[in-house]
């Protein structure tokens, strides 16, 4: 039967390094514990507590790159900083992650970029780069992690969602309104861009135009740029629905106000508790009751077969337009 490893002293973070330990009175064979894990070299993590649910792929993901920076983080010399696509998750951005789930760990030019197991070191001109402190992390600041992602991003969609994400206005109008404010703005993001040349600007170009402040998420960056790209008009944002009355029915995704058409990604969070599930049925149902078209898309319709996403619209603005 396996022994329940001791406790660690109450002065170690989730996170330390092997020398910080070693001074608290830490043996070696306590180090070498089935609990402890070496994500870098000198630098022990407590092994995170398997789950009892199912969380979503991306997010655990996602989660285990924010708990691997901060491992990292207890090495790392005041000269280093988190960039790219690791900045983009560290500031809550959704970026596809690379599959090799390298930290992208920089440093200014004419410094050594850093090699070690885990990180991808790279070298950042310091006129392109700004570097500020989130959360007790070195990273890029959030207009400088967005110019850093055109030469990181396939898609140019991603693109545009990463930055729709960094000067998103998250406000609500109707029903238990809330607002968060903006990790960027359009100015920073465009001063980022105009700061000199650096790999992937024509891409930063493009995307900058099609940048919304009232994007509340990935995919419907996705579905706006699918349809605009289709031909069919730009559809608003998170629009708050009223009945005739003024009473508050729900914030939809997409529309298309003026023929009453809701545009719903489906995404894994509508079925996370029983609660969310119950109350997105209800919002729906208000909606039609209350003479809404509704269009429900999936991630397979989105990111697999958006001709799908274009045919489900087109299908519902004809029927509208036709008065049926």
């Amino acid at each position: 039967m396996m022994r329940t490893p001791r406790p660690l002293p109450t002065e170690l973070a989730e996170s330390f390094t092997v020398a910080e330990a070693r001074r608290l009175g830490v043996g070696r064979s306590r180090l070498d514990g089935p609990d402890l894990e070496r994500p870098f070299r000198g630098v022990l993590a407590r092994i995170p507590a398997a789950s009892s649910s199912s969380p979503d792929l991306a997010e655990h993901a996602r989660a285990e790159i924010v708990r691997l920076a901060r491992a990292y983080s207890t090495r790392m010399p005041p000269t280093e900083f988190f960039s790219h696509t690791t900045a983009a998750v560290l500031w809550g951005v959704p970026v596809p992650l690379p599959l090799d789930r390298l930290l992208d760990v920089s440093v200014h030019r004419h410094r050594r970029a850093p090699r070690a197991r885990g990180v991808r070191g790279r070298e950042l001109d310091p006129r392109l780069v700004h570097v500020t402190v989130g959360d007790g992390l070195r990273l890029t600041t959030p207009a400088s992690t967005w110019a850093g992602l055109g030469s990181v991003l396939r898609h140019p969609y991603d693109l545009v969602a990463a930055g729709d994400a960094m000067v998103c206005l998250r406000t609500s109008k109707g029903g238990n309104g809330f607002s968060a404010p903006p990790l960027a703005t359009l100015d920073q993001l465009r001063a980022a861009i105009d700061a000199g040349r650096r790999p992937g600007v024509g891409s930063l170009r493009d995307a900058f135009g099609r940048i919304r402040t009232d994007s509340w998420s990935r995919p419907e960056t996705w579905v706006r740029l699918i349809l605009i790209d289709a031909g069919l008009p730009e559809p608003s944002l998170n629009v708050d629905a009223y009945d005739d009355d003024g009473r508050f029915l729900g914030c939809v995704d997409l529309a298309y106000p003026d023929l009453k058409i809701a545009i719903e990604y489906e995404g894994a969070h509508h079925w996370q508790t029983a609660e969310q599930f119950h109350r997105d049925i209800d919002r729906l149902d208000r909606l039609v009751e209350n003479g809404w078209r509704i269009v429900r898309l999936t991630k397979s319709h989105v990111f697999i077969t958006p001709s799908e996403v274009v045919r489900r619209v087109l299908v519902a603005r004809g029927q509208r337009l036709a008065g049926r």
